[in-house]
């Protein structure tokens, strides 16, 4: 069983993707602003300039991920709901329709597109969990027979050192 579907009941996870996506845009967001403060730096200010960037920005970037997570996380619980069932289908669907809400002040053009958008991402994600599971449970299935010794390892007439 994928680590994905041994996690929280539903209504509790949401509040736990909501925290992980608040935490991996808080660090992100610090990362990639503290570059955007380095390259905007005036001289002698380097330092001040990413702290800045970092404190103003980056929890607006942590803001947005939890938003998107716990959008992707309510509408993938409804769709376990609706569906009786957990498998990758309910995480490919969940991107599509949290990528169409999150632009719907867009337009609909914008919309079908970060449909689409969201719906790649997460079948792509998917996908490299399954081949992934798949690979490594092949590489310790306990069933599989071990290849036989070498036809001179038995052989008393080969010396051994």
């Amino acid at each position: 069983m994928a680590a994905e579907y041994s996690r929280e009941p539903c209504p509790y996870r949401i509040g736990d993707d909501i925290g992980s996506a608040f935490a991996m845009g808080l660090v992100g967001g610090s990362i990639f602003h503290s570059f955007n403060g380095y390259r905007h730096a005036p001289k002698g200010r380097l330092v001040n300039s990413m702290i800045r960037e970092i404190c103003t920005k980056s929890a607006v970037t942590g803001v947005q991920f939890a938003a998107w997570g716990g959008m992707f996380s309510a509408i993938d619980c409804s769709l376990v709901a609706i569906r009786k069932k957990e498998d990758p289908l309910n995480s490919i669907a969940s991107g599509s329709l949290t990528g169409a809400l999150l632009a719907i002040r867009s337009g609909p053009k914008v919309m079908a597109g970060s449909a689409v958008l969201g719906g790649i991402i997460l079948a792509m994600i998917e996908g490299v969990g399954l081949v992934s599971s798949r690979w490594m449970s092949s590489m310790y299935d306990p069933t599989q027979q071990l290849s036989p010794p070498p036809d001179d390892y038995n052989d008393p007439n080969v010396l051994k050192a």
